[in-house]
């Protein structure tokens, strides 16, 4: 039969076959067109708090895994868990960088201490990189803050002894001083002859930490534990008026492993490289959900974000599950060796690394106050979406995180300015350190905030910082009072 079509049909028709053959070109363009509105943040803002998924994914992997010790089973369980869960998310292209370190486990640990033939069992824990076997007693002595003034004020009477140090900085402490890191107080104690370190713990109620007591990544030669506020001050107390003395008994496991970082990368327009990572691995004293799954699994909901809007950004990012921190940084330097050794970490020029943060109040600028006024603009905008942002941006540089493998080279960071509860604090490396502690709403401000922030960083026209050559590093480590720290682990390169 003959069809008869009217004008009127005829334009309909016309229109309908442009406007298909547009669709899949307007859909392409869409998150250009909300960037150059603005709304690209508010597209962000309504994705994670409808569909963010670090919540949930980090409750399984807390219920099913548990800890996340580099080099361990349950190290490699979560190493596939964090895998799989970027191919879900769409990054086809995940993948593991393995590496190959010396690992250190704990086995066993007995400490008492108390006046001479009234020796009390203390609940304690070993602190990582210490001797595999180790039997001391002697005479303990109080050396306070454990900074080098302290023990430079009693430097005839450490050697030989078991000092007694607290692992925060005591209220005496001139304000302004810097603590210093578990590690180099441990550095101390060996550098002035003590055969033993008593750490004590700065949090109440019975709380044990734990952590490295090694500058340099090695096994130190002298045992190192951690016991409760409460044991501690009680020793304290005691020396004031009689001697003190302590037994240390422990064991230790130090072996190669194989461990892995993995990786997905959201391809830019360019070869320009932002790396958003955080430390995948974990402490064995409990589950690790703050320390640092919080930071871990924000990343990868970022990832699944930034997928889930189809954003193209201007410069490549990868996201990066760093194994091996917790013991020496051991993930991100073996990555950054790998770049060096491929020629590619010059397309390396910004890090944001997010560990231990949540529920950001504000950026850190990493030290370098030429980023401040690019992050005070991002936060602007965050703030307009939501006042619980104060856009609060700081400085200061940590020697004790991945972005310090990058920063070395260079390369400079953005960190979060983190605003959790102090219950979350208090267990930090502890042995309460579990799911019960995630906050789910403040995990989603993470997410959101973060990655508005990634992705101005990564569609700038110009980076708010350049990488470094080695004499601004120098001076930049100088200005941040990073020379001492780094002097006591023997990391200082320049003379």
């Amino acid at each position: 039969m003959k069809k008869w079509y009217s004008p009127f049909s005829l334009l309909v028709a016309l229109f309908m076959l442009s406007f298909c053959q547009n669709a899949e070109k307007t859909e392409t363009k869409t998150t250009e067109t909300a960037a150059a509105t603005g709304n690209i943040f508010e597209q962000i803002n309504q994705e994670v708090q409808a569909n963010a998924n670090a919540y949930a994914a980090l409750g399984e992997a807390s219920k099913t895994i548990g800890h996340r010790l580099t080099g361990s089973a349950n190290g490699a369980k979560a190493e596939e868990f964090a895998l799989n869960l970027f191919k879900k998310y769409g990054y086809e292209n995940a993948q593991f960088h393995e590496f190959e370190a010396i690992a250190w486990s704990r086995e066993s640990v007995s400490v008492s201490a108390g006046e001479k033939g009234k020796l009390q069992n203390l609940k304690a824990v070993s602190l990582a990189l210490t001797p595999v076997s180790s039997q001391v007693e002697g005479e303990v002595i109080n050396v306070n803050s454990g900074l080098k003034a302290d023990f430079e004020a009693k430097k005839q009477a450490v050697k030989g002894k078991i000092v007694l140090l607290y692992l925060g900085l005591l209220p005496e402490v001139e304000k302004g001083v810097k603590n210093l890191h578990r590690s180099e107080k441990t550095a101390l104690a060996i550098e002035y002859g003590a055969k033993g370190v008593i750490f004590y713990n700065s949090v109440k109620n019975g709380v044990l930490l734990t952590g490295t007591a090694s500058v340099t990544g090695k096994l130190i030669g002298i045992p190192a534990v951690c016991i409760s506020n409460e044991d501690g001050e009680m020793l304290k107390n005691t020396l004031k008026t009689k001697p003190v003395l302590a037994k240390i008994d422990m064991k230790n496991k130090s072996e190669q492993i194989k461990a892995r970082n993995v990786v997905a990368t959201l391809e830019g327009e360019t070869d320009e490289t932002i790396v958003i990572g955080g430390h995948l691995d974990s402490w064995d004293l409990a589950q690790g959900a703050i320390d640092n799954g919080i930071g871990s699994f924000a990343v990868m909901d970022i990832a699944r974000t930034f997928k889930a809007l189809k954003i193209k950004p201007k410069r490549t990012i990868q996201f990066i599950m760093f194994m091996g921190e917790e013991q020496g940084l051991l993930g991100s330097e073996a990555y950054v060796k790998k770049l060096q050794t491929d020629g590619t970490l010059a397309k390396y020029k910004y890090v944001v690394n997010i560990d231990m943060a949540g529920n950001p109040i504000g950026f850190g600028n990493g030290g370098r106050d030429e980023a401040t006024d690019f992050l005070k603009k991002i936060g602007d905008k965050i703030k307009a979406i939501d006042t619980i942002f104060r856009n609060e941006v700081k400085g200061g540089v940590s020697l004790h995180s991945d972005h310090k493998s990058f920063m070395m080279y260079g390369i400079p960071f953005i960190g979060l300015q983190s605003n959790l509860d102090k219950k979350v604090y208090d267990c930090y490396h502890a042995d309460c350190d579990d799911f019960s502690l995630v906050n789910e709403t403040h995990l989603k401000n993470t997410v959101r905030f973060s990655s508005m922030m990634l992705y101005d960083l990564a569609n700038a026209d110009s980076l708010p910082a350049k990488t470094m050559n080695d004499e601004e590093l120098k001076a930049f480590l100088e200005k941040n009072n990073l020379r001492q720290e780094m002097e006591i682990s023997g990391e200082w390169r320049w003379k």
